[in-house]
């Protein structure tokens, strides 16, 4: 079945691509400028990067941890209801019990934590000669699904190696969500190999719009991050996307186009359930 069209059917994105240094205060303050210009240029979602408040390493994830709510978020919080704006907080190690998470927060325009995600698939690879990383060196796993609702529509979180699984963003799209989010830091291997790559297999497979945000690049980085942050279309067409520098990318967002698409190609209603289906085993 084609969703109705919401009345709010149309919005801006955007997408803030932070510079991360290992100064967590200066890292906070320069987010917390770029989403206010963010919000003064029209942005109703706005989406931080993965591991904005840190510097992205199985070693600094103890160090820079935050319980949540704390220094972090909070700052978030107050910050969306400032601006009046749905916060995407990219994502930050948090620590709780014991355990370590990368893990993603989102506020709404009064400043309530709307959901929290903590990271389902942890960057465990093995790429010889090129990259090792084994994030489960430190991370725990997170075990939930998380969709938020605005005004526009249902928006499906997850990060960065969680958009590898095609899943996820099927379950999302069952759901309801015309639009996921995946705050991520693919690297100078996988970046140039799949970052657009998955982008667009995630949305035309699901027929929604797909955004990541990433981390500029910074070659003096222990982790160096691919940039280009990304705004796709359900058609698979790149609609914003940012070079590798620090900034603000923006999109504006017209779900009519997105019923459109699926009127014409009808594949969520044509799947054969008698013969297969994606299952939602957690609430």
């Amino acid at each position: 079945m084609v969703p109705a069209v919401k009345a709010m059917a149309q919005f801006r994105l955007a997408l803030i691509q932070l510079r991360v240094s290992s100064v967590k205060s200066d890292n906070l303050s320069r987010a917390c400028d770029f989403i206010k210009e963010a919000a003064n240029q029209g942005a109703k979602i706005i989406s931080l990067p993965e591991c904005f408040n840190s510097p992205y390493g199985t070693n600094f994830f103890p160090e820079y941890a935050e319980t949540i709510p704390g220094e972090t978020t909070e700052q978030l919080s107050m910050l969306a209801k400032e601006c009046q704006v749905y916060l995407i907080g990219g994502s930050i190690p948090e620590k709780d019990d014991g355990k370590f998470y990368n893990t993603c927060t989102v506020y709404g325009p009064d400043g309530s934590l709307l959901t929290k995600h903590r990271k389902i698939h942890l960057f465990d690879v093995d790429v010889p000669g090129r990259i090792r990383f084994q994030e489960s060196e430190t991370l725990s796993a997170g075990d939930s699904f998380s969709i938020f609702e605005t005004p526009y529509c249902k928006v499906g979180v997850g990060i960065c190696y969680d958009m590898r699984f095609a899943e996820l963003a099927q379950v999302y799209s069952q759901r309801g969500c015309q639009l996921l989010v995946y705050p991520g830091a693919f690297n100078m291997t996988t970046g140039p190999a799949h970052w657009e790559l998955l982008q667009r297999g995630r949305a035309v497979d699901n027929q929604v719009f797909v955004a990541t945000t990433s981390p500029a690049r910074d070659t003096n980085a222990p982790y160096v991050a691919w940039g280009h942050s990304t705004v796709v279309s359900p058609w698979g067409e790149v609609v914003a996307q940012a070079g590798i520098e620090e900034t603000i990318v923006y999109a504006n967002i017209d779900l009519k186009k997105l019923v459109e698409i699926r009127q014409q190609i009808p594949v969520l209603s044509q799947k054969r359930g008698d013969l297969y289906a994606v299952e939602w085993k957690k609430p």
